[in-house]
């Protein structure tokens, strides 16, 4: 083989082209100056590619792929990725659109060339949970020793590498934003090759690995959130390309997206999502971070509404923002917090952990001001750190500062922190931006040369000399004055006391696996994306992404759970698309069943039902389960607006009031609709011992008028256990 076949052979000749094409008015003169240069690279032997080596692991194949036998007579492209890069992500829907237009039949195969930054992403099944995470169908092979990319002299991620039909190397395109000239380079190969009677149609055997998995509930969960007040939990299944909204006890109460992806907004039944991960909810509003759609989304769960608060649908480049929500592009939104500028309200504003620009932004709910910025109008999206180069820089004036594919958002607001804490995973840093000033500093991990992306590893310690290896995560937990961290690529979960800066782990083995216990440090995490913090700081939720769970760690017992989600008649089973929040769960046989009389009302009129329960004589309330009442109205969901209304019961003391608010506007119907209340309650001996549920339902028949009329009718609904 001639000594010449990598790319700084062939940069010499590509240059020459690269500068005419720059320079080219027409689509027709681009497309002509290709074929000059592939006509003169056809003469030159010296251009053929070493092949892959034997002993390889591949992926979505039947076998081992040869650039001498399945590859030869194809075009073929190599994209040398390493799944953690946001780059890499951001050229793979150029690759899909390339698949769509030219099939292995026409001629074109491409293939991942998977060689890793960090030692994690070495391991086949890690590969192989990034490539159906990011829905990758086309070959790919996990060389995890990178000897293609040395042969070759591929420099960084990602890189894109076209060859020819007979093993020749025919372009490189290095970096991200090529969709055009990745499209001109081949179409204008095939029409050339085909020309030349060069291209074979043979197809080249595959083998999806997402063929062979069973459905499961959740699908690469990447983020979670809750909602202490309600005690609900809102989870990112990134994989369904949906949003979850579950009670404290895992009862599904919205789903709202997949199992598709899309962007569309509207109704709860119809908006749809593409790969979500950053989320946060506050009473009946939850903030997504769509990520592959580039786009900040509202869910508004009262008014059953999904609304785009900011981005256009398609990648931004843009890294100062200034422009109104819905007009400013934005890149791979990675989490979302909220918080306080200015004088404000609290919470008036979102903060945005922009992986693809590598900064942070923040997007103004209400008006309000940044440090050192004149006040900004409600809309507003704007950058308020980061340089946009990717770096482990940190700095005194925000802009200055650089961050490396921010993934993880904690605000910590309370004094003496003032700041937000950043999981800046390609970096293996967590960092703190001071809210007063934009002060950007390092808390734990990496080292001091900002330009070094390398310095991870897994070592507890003090500031940089503790090591992380690429953190997805970070949740404050304010009555301790901890930070929580997911460090993803150790499968470990881990905890930063700012004042010391000190790095300890927490729960998890090291090794990626899926094992409860028997304690914390022997439970096992596969690339943990999110946690948040529940309970008042004793307890931890987990995404465990790659394992498709949610997991509970409790710190008072050291102990780690599956978190259970329940959907009637679906666990265990793939997702459908769902008409907003699902049905509530089966009553016991044992439950009480009441039906009440008539009720008449009108229109647009409240039914405030007052629940009133008695426990058995010398019980009381179980502290730490979770009583609870759902209100539905089966057969007519249309009453509620297609919704189940469900919350917490904690005291039987006093009437519980529940408000039903009915619709200004009937739909004909041949039955009379009914609101049912279901109740479950825990209870136990008042000395201890014994614990025990009890349920019940009241059923309330509504005669409704026909004339709309504002105002409440009330019903008190008893029971006695």
């Amino acid at each position: 083989m001639a000594s010449k076949c990598n790319l700084s052979a062939l940069f010499p000749i590509q240059s020459q082209l690269d500068s005419a094409l720059d320079n080219a008015t027409n689509q027709q003169e681009k497309e002509n100056l290709v074929y000059q240069y592939l006509r003169k690279l056809d003469d030159n032997d010296d251009l053929r590619i070493p092949d892959f080596d034997e002993g390889l692991e591949w992926l979505n194949t039947e076998g081992p792929l040869s650039f001498t036998r399945e590859l030869a007579g194809k075009v073929v492209v190599l994209d040398f990725f390493t799944y953690c890069c946001i780059n890499c992500i951001h050229i793979l829907p150029d690759l899909h659109q390339l698949e769509k237009k030219h099939s292995v039949k026409d001629g074109l195969v491409i293939v991942g060339v998977h060689s890793a930054k960090f030692p994690n992403e070495k391991v086949l099944q890690n590969v192989r949970s990034a490539v159906l995470r990011y829905n990758i169908t086309h070959p790919v092979v996990n060389d995890g020793d990178a000897r293609l990319w040395h042969e070759l002299e591929v420099t960084c991620w990602p890189t894109l590498v076209l060859i020819g039909p007979r093993g020749n190397l025919l372009f490189s395109l290095v970096g991200e934003g090529h969709r055009e000239r990745l499209a001109l380079f081949t179409n204008t190969s095939l029409r050339h090759y085909r020309d030349k009677v060069l291209l074979s149609d043979h197809l080249v055997g595959t083998k999806l690995y997402r063929d062979s998995l069973p459905p499961s509930l959740l699908s690469f969960p990447g983020k979670v959130a809750v909602d202490s007040s309600r005690k609900r939990l809102a989870i990112a299944d990134t994989g369904h390309h949906r949003v979850l909204v579950v009670s404290s006890i895992g009862l599904v109460l919205y789903s709202i997206g997949g199992p598709e992806s899309g962007r569309k907004d509207g109704n709860l039944d119809e908006a749809t999502f593409c790969s979500p991960q950053g989320i946060v909810i506050k009473g009946d509003t939850v903030f997504v971070a769509d990520t592959e759609n580039h786009l900040i989304r509202k869910i508004d769960l009262l008014e059953g509404q999904v609304s785009t608060l900011a981005g256009v649908g398609l990648q931004g480049t843009d890294m100062e923002g200034g422009a109104m929500g819905p007009q400013q592009p934005i890149s791979s939104p990675w989490d979302v917090a909220l918080g306080t500028a200015g004088k404000s309200r609290e919470d008036n504003m979102l903060w945005v952990a922009m992986a693809g620009t590598h900064q942070i932004w923040a997007l103004f709910l209400e008006n309000g001001k940044l440090p050192k910025r004149s006040e900004s109008k409600a809309g507003t999206c704007v950058r308020f750190a980061g340089s946009g180069n990717e770096e482990n820089r940190n700095n005194a004036y925000p802009q200055k500062a650089g961050f490396a594919q921010p993934s993880g958002l904690a605000p910590a607001p309370e004094e003496p922190w003032g700041c937000l804490y950043v999981a800046d995973s390609e970096s293996s840093t967590v960092r703190s931006l001071a809210l007063k000033d934009g002060a950007v500093k390092l808390l734990v991990g990496g080292e001091r040369d900002p330009l070094n992306l390398f310095a991870f590893g897994d070592v507890d310690g003090k500031g940089v000399d503790a090591k992380l290896q690429h953190p997805l995560g970070v949740a404050w937990a304010p009555d301790q004055g901890l930070l929580y961290v997911a460090d993803s690529y150790n499968h470990k979960i881990k905890v930063v006391d700012p004042k010391t800066r000190q790095c300890l782990v927490v729960a998890g083995t090291g090794e990626a696996g899926d094992v409860l216990g028997p304690g914390l440090t022997e439970s096992s995490f596969n690339e943990p994306g999110g946690l948040c913090v529940g309970e008042g700081g004793r307890v931890l939720y987990v995404a465990d992404t790659n394992n498709h769970h949610i997991k509970v760690l409790d710190l008072d017992t050291k102990t780690v759970s599956l978190f259970p989600i329940s959907v009637e008649d679906a666990v265990d089973s793939a997702p459908t698309k769902s008409s907003g929040p699902c049905k509530v769960p089966k009553l016991p046989k044992s439950a009480s069943r009441v039906k009440m009389p008539p009720l008449a009302v009108s229109p647009g009129q409240t039914v405030n039902l007052e629940l009133v329960l008695s426990l058995p004589e010398g019980t009381k309330l179980t502290e730490d389960a979770p009583s609870f009442w759902t209100l539905s109205a089966e057969g007519n969901e249309w009453l509620l607006g297609n919704q189940v209304v469900t919350g917490d019961i904690t005291n039987l003391s006093q009437p519980l009031s529940i408000p039903a608010i009915l619709p200004a506007v009937l739909k004909a119907t041949e039955a009379s609709p009914s609101l049912t209340l279901s109740v479950w309650v825990y209870c136990c001996l008042a000395g201890g011992g014994a614990c025990m549920m009890k349920a019940a339902s009241f059923t309330q028949p509504l005669q409704i008028g026909s004339t709309p009329r504002n105002g409440s009718v009330t019903v008190t609904l008893a029971h006695a256990f």
